[in-house]
């Protein structure tokens, strides 16, 4: 949960579209070398605190913590203030560096960097949900063989389908742990296609440009990569 280099903005756009209340990050401050600032989110804004590191330890307020655990530690069980307004804040969930689909992580950073000077809620529109997706694709029916345009979205590991963007039903929901592979499909007479391997049925999608196809198509890799991860992980555990 250090993200270094991170910005303000930065920092705010990720807490605010992919936190929750109590969500906190650490990252360098950029008023001076031997200041360090802890981002947290409350209900609906985030709050920074400096955190000063005098080169054995690091003082937060009236408190000084041998290291920065010691510090997580104390606030998580403790109440923060949040500034003027008298809001208490716990620190309840480290907002990893290693998150979701890194290079979105990375677009937002880049993308709240440029727009230094706006503010919270002009980010926050902008800032992607990381390790989530959402869109129009247009998918293959079973039996009789037509294309229908249906609204997709990723979230964990499933992948559902619903009639349009209005429907709150899915037609579908697809438990990706059950699929082997994604890979792009060029046995049909449409472009931009890409298919989804389940043990039944393979799914086979289309999507309006190539640049969309392989943004569905990394992402979708990426979650089978880290189910396989997960799933070795507990097998070793399991073994030991």
């Amino acid at each position: 949960w250090y993200h270094d280099n991170l910005t303000r903005h930065a920092a705010e756009a990720l807490l605010l579209s992919n936190g929750k209340d109590g969500s906190y990050l650490l990252r360098k401050s950029n008023e001076r070398e031997d200041l360090y600032s802890l981002s947290v989110r409350g209900k609906d804004s985030v709050k920074h605190f400096h955190v000063e590191y005098t080169g054995t330890s690091f003082k937060f307020g009236f408190n000084e913590f041998s290291d920065l655990k010691e510090l997580v530690m104390h606030f998580a069980n403790q109440p923060l203030i949040g500034s003027e307004t008298g809001t208490l804040i716990v620190l309840k969930h480290p907002y990893p560096r290693q998150v979701e689909e890194p290079s979105i992580y990375e677009s937002v950073r880049v993308h709240t960097a440029m727009q230094t000077g706006r503010t919270e809620s002009d980010l926050v529109p902008n800032a992607p949900s990381l390790g989530t997706k959402e869109g129009y694709l247009i998918k293959q029916g079973k039996i009789v063989k037509n294309w229908k345009t249906r609204w997709f979205t990723l979230h964990r590991n499933e992948l559902k389908y619903f009639k349009d963007q209005t429907a709150t039903e899915p037609i579908r929901a697809l438990d990706l742990t059950e699929c082997s592979a994604v890979q792009f499909d060029y046995s049909q007479e449409r472009v931009n296609c890409f298919c989804l391997v389940f043990p039944l049925r393979t799914y086979y999608l289309c999507a309006k440009t190539g640049i969309e196809a392989d943004e569905w198509i990394k992402i979708l890799r990426w979650k089978l990569s880290q189910i396989r991860k997960q799933l070795e992980e507990r097998n070793a555990t399991l073994s030991s």
